[in-house]
């Protein structure tokens, strides 16, 4: 990396601020920065994809931890400041303006790429269930390492029968090991938010045999939509669940958050194949 001016100066020379409607919060602390980069592992000669860099903090420090960086940036006031970074780096970053919901994400990145992101709050749950889903496994991504509301974090990595453990849980973790890797108080960004803050690591593993994910993904969406229910009421209206549920031996008057993933599994495999989602 070229010699690069502190962020803040950056900033204000660009005249950048957060946009709240884009649920912008940007990181400065470098050292921080570069711990966030080294929880994918080694980087170097390596792709790394990043949703909204906004001023290219995060952006930095992959390139620093010898990452190819592509990054896709829908505010295009921080181009300018990114395409400084580019310059830096010896062209090893390539910027896309645009919606990250819109963009194809293997198509861009490539196989085995590594997804880093301080992402922002109001698409951050979105594209984390769309990188989770699908037929398709293993994904085109090798890890996730991705900055949440603490609160969000927790749910990822939840545990069954506690309040956090819910639809998120279940899909991050029955194909997945999912971790809570670094908190992050809320004075480290500009603004500051009004909570904590969590990076969550996120690897694949190999998925169990004869489950779909939309199957699953149905299931989940049926038991918590009604979590306070039993699963006798919540599921009823999910064609071969509750016959499913009598198939595995789980009782119909438990409710979903006490469900461990491994019996989901059991669960959304044994719906008949009538029931299950096309």
């Amino acid at each position: 990396m070229g010699a690069l001016p502190p962020l803040r100066e950056v900033i204000a020379r660009h005249g950048l601020s957060a946009s709240k409607a884009l649920g912008q919060n940007f990181l400065l602390d470098e050292q921080l920065l570069d711990r966030i980069a080294r929880i994918p592992g080694d980087l170097v000669g390596k792709r790394a994809y990043e949703v909204g860099p906004g001023p290219g903090g995060l952006t930095r420090a992959l390139l620093r931890a010898g990452a190819e960086v592509v990054a896709v940036e829908r505010d295009r006031r921080c181009l300018p400041a990114l395409d400084e970074v580019n310059v830096a780096s010896g062209g090893r970053l390539r910027v896309i303006e645009g919606d990250a919901l819109a963009i194809d994400e293997r198509s861009e990145a490539g196989d085995g790429a590594h997804i880093v992101a301080n992402l922002p709050y109001n698409v951050g749950t979105a594209l984390l269930v769309r990188w989770l889903g699908g037929e398709i496994w293993p994904p085109f991504w090798a890890s996730l390492s991705l900055m949440f509301q603490l609160e969000v974090a927790e749910r990822i990595a939840a545990r069954p029968d506690t309040s956090a453990y819910g639809r998120l849980a279940v899909l991050a973790q029955w194909r997945s090991d999912a971790k809570v890797a670094m908190k992050v108080h809320r004075s480290a960004f500009v603004p500051p938010p009004k909570v904590m803050s969590a990076v969550v690591h996120i690897v694949p593993k190999a998925a169990p045999a004869g489950v779909r994910a939309a199957t699953l993904e149905a299931l989940t969406a049926a038991a918590f939509g009604q979590r306070r229910k039993m699963l006798r009421q919540s599921l009823k209206s999910l064609p071969g669940a509750l016959e499913a549920l009598e198939t595995v031996g789980i009782d119909s008057a438990r409710r979903a958050e006490t469900l461990s993933v491994d019996e989901f599994v059991e669960v959304a495999r044994a719906i008949p194949a009538a029931g299950k989602i096309s």
